[in-house]
């Protein structure tokens, strides 16, 4: 059941004063405080899909522009990003294709090296993992390259513009 919810007014407002990347930050953020500070086990049934989709986009983008498609996965994302609904509802509702194209690649990668990935590893073995996987590294370049630019602003308007699916 559905329990999460963000004013349209504030929307609006929050809309038309920020910039698309903090327009999602925004928005995630309500639910997050809304949920108790995080997305648990327990909580996650208060999210629509539409509400996990942009969660999952808000992970993706923080986690992807720190340090790549590696990051997200070592620091836990990975089941939310790449092994939930996440790729498919961003191609089949929200019209994202190449976006989720690249996320069923990082999900390839991911399965291919899941063992090395979610190993313990001190600071110099993480670091190593950046050369190694060098698939998986470009893979999160491209998302910056190609991806991030012009899907942070789609996604701000389709929710904006859907606001009451959010």
């Amino acid at each position: 059941m559905n329990n999460v919810h963000i004013d349209k007014a504030v929307a609006e407002k929050a809309y038309k004063e920020k910039l698309a990347a903090e327009f999602i930050d925004f928005v995630t953020d309500s639910y997050i405080d809304q949920l108790g500070g995080g997305l648990t086990a327990g909580n996650m049934a208060m999210l629509n899909t539409d509400q996990h989709t942009l969660l999952a986009y808000r992970y993706l983008k923080d986690e992807v522009m720190e340090g790549g498609f590696i990051q997200l996965i070592v620091n836990g994302y990975a089941g939310y990003v790449l092994e939930g609904p996440f790729a498919l509802v961003l191609k089949k509702e929200w019209g994202l294709r190449d976006l989720s194209k690249l996320i069923f690649d990082a999900k390839k990668e991911y399965h291919l090296n899941r063992e090395k990935l979610e190993a313990d590893m001190n600071d110099e073995e993480f670091m190593a993992i950046y050369e190694e996987l060098e698939k998986l590294n470009d893979l999160g370049d491209d998302f910056l390259d190609e991806h991030q630019e012009k899907t942070t602003p789609a996604i701000a308007k389709y929710v904006m513009e859907n606001i009451e699916k959010f």
